[in-house]
């Protein structure tokens, strides 16, 4: 009976030395899921908090154009006044110094940036809608030369993707190599070949003479050939025995299954050309054909308190084009297949 007694004891003792151990160990692996839910926690506040000040550093601006368009043209002058009266003195000694003339130019006070302003005001909106027809006339000079160039050169690109998309051969490979070397380049580099050609055309200081070039722009064409090429080959295989012919391709398969690259691409078109300066400088001669960007870069003194507004009201149509196209941008940037899963 000793022995029995000693021997329950013994398993009893080694049992609850397991259970300790058991114990032991969920405690450890607990403690180990906990410390790796803080270190997530932690590293979704960090990487929020770096989101957050980056987003904030981007919409400073805005937001401060925004606030300035309703602010008196005394407290503007008073805000940002040193910063034009500078570019006024730097303006003038150049102008009298002769053309090699060079002064370094430098703030002594620094400009008071305001969000909010002391008394709200619509005297600025109000010049720029009723007063002053100048800047509407700009306005729709803009609209005038993107909505063409942004329609066709759509087509254009479709077109030409899906021929380098379907049809191989080293021909097409050259030419798109070659697509691909037009786009690296900065239109800086073609401006002077332009302008010789629409010289030579005859439609120097028309708007064709920017509309023309932009609807062959290289860069909708190589965005939408990748796109394409990612479309399943069964899919036109299979097009093909039931009897689909090219174009019947090209309509009921491509361009649906391309329709947020399609997006995406005449998003990232229209604004590229709608803040356009170099080619209506160069390539147009009147400035009643200039687009509203054309003035937003030459903003003096005098204008300061209109420009705030200007802007707001060139702005809201990027603006209100990306949030109702938000999603197919982000689905024809980020897409990585031919279609979705």
């Amino acid at each position: 009976m000793t022995e029995q007694k000693q021997n329950i004891t013994e398993k009893q003792g080694s049992i609850s030395a397991y259970q300790r151990r058991g114990r032991t160990g969920r405690e450890l692996t607990e403690r180990r899921i906990r410390a790796k839910r803080r270190k997530r926690k932690l590293t979704k506040v960090v990487l929020f908090l770096i989101a957050l000040i980056t987003a904030s550093s981007f919409l400073m601006p805005i937001v401060l154009t925004v606030a300035n368009s309703f602010m008196e043209e005394t407290e503007i002058s008073s805000n940002y006044g040193v910063i034009f009266d500078s570019l006024t003195e730097e303006n003038n000694y150049g102008n009298y110094g002769g053309q090699n003339s060079q002064k370094s130019t430098y703030v002594s006070e620094s400009a008071n940036l305001k969000f909010i302003p002391d008394m709200v005001s619509f005297k600025q909106f109000y010049t720029v809608l009723l007063q002053s027809p100048d800047y509407l006339i700009k306005f729709w000079n803009s609209v005038i030369l993107v909505v063409p160039i942004v329609v066709f050169q759509i087509f254009v690109a479709l077109g030409a993707a899906y021929c380098f998309a379907r049809f191989r051969s080293r021909l097409r490979e050259m030419v798109f190599f070659l697509y691909v070397i037009l786009m690296l380049m900065p239109y800086q580099v073609s401006l002077v070949p332009n302008f010789l050609v629409s010289k030579w055309l005859g439609i120097f200081d028309t708007r064709a003479a920017i509309i023309l070039p932009g609807i062959f722009s290289t860069f909708s064409v190589y965005l939408l050939t990748k796109y394409m090429r990612r479309i399943p080959e069964s899919y036109i295989e299979a097009a093909k025995l039931d009897g689909a012919s090219e174009w019947q391709i090209f309509t009921k398969i491509c361009i649906p299954l391309c329709k947020s690259a399609v997006a995406s691409t005449a998003i990232l078109v229209f604004i590229d050309y709608w803040n356009m300066v170099e080619q209506p400088l160069i390539l147009l001669t009147d400035s009643d054909k200039y687009p509203l960007s054309i003035f937003l870069s030459q903003i003096n003194k005098g204008e300061v308190g209109l420009a705030f507004a200007v802007a707001v009201i060139y702005m809201v149509p990027t603006i209100l084009i990306y949030l109702y196209g938000e999603e197919y941008l982000i689905d024809g940037i980020s897409y990585s297949s031919g279609v979705k899963g």
